[in-house]
């Protein structure tokens, strides 16, 4: 007699997968985080921009070119995660030919409110 075996017994029923340890440039109050899933329609640029705080984010569907001034450009896709540091300018921000959906999780000490700046130069 043989035993079959079934494929799910070699799935461990959790998995853990580092995927970004980002240190912060400086101690950062948080006193809340917001959680916004934005959406660019395929082909969009964002624009040279400036956050107030830190934004973390996620890529849930389609495609980003994303670059820090003076850094080389990257292309996330479904999965990856991004660091958009406080105060830095980030240069591309651009939806691919699909577009993309992607959460950005927003660090904000007390009173502070989410604000983004698009410089002129």
């Amino acid at each position: 007699m043989s035993i079959t075996r079934d494929p799910a017994d070699d799935i461990p029923p959790v998995t853990r997968a580092l995927v970004l340890d980002q240190a912060l440039p400086a101690p950062h109050g948080t006193h809340r985080v917001q959680v916004r899933r934005i959406t660019i329609a395929p082909g969009q640029a964002s624009g040279l921009h400036v956050h107030n705080g830190p934004v973390f984010g996620s890529i849930e569907t389609g495609s980003a070119v994303y670059q820090i001034d003076g850094a080389a450009a990257t292309v996330l896709g479904s999965g990856d995660v991004f660091y958009e540091p406080a105060g830095v300018r980030v240069a591309r921000f651009d939806a691919g030919n699909d577009g993309v959906t992607f959460l950005g999780y927003f660090l904000l000490a007390a009173g502070q409110t989410s604000e983004l700046e698009f410089p002129d130069d």
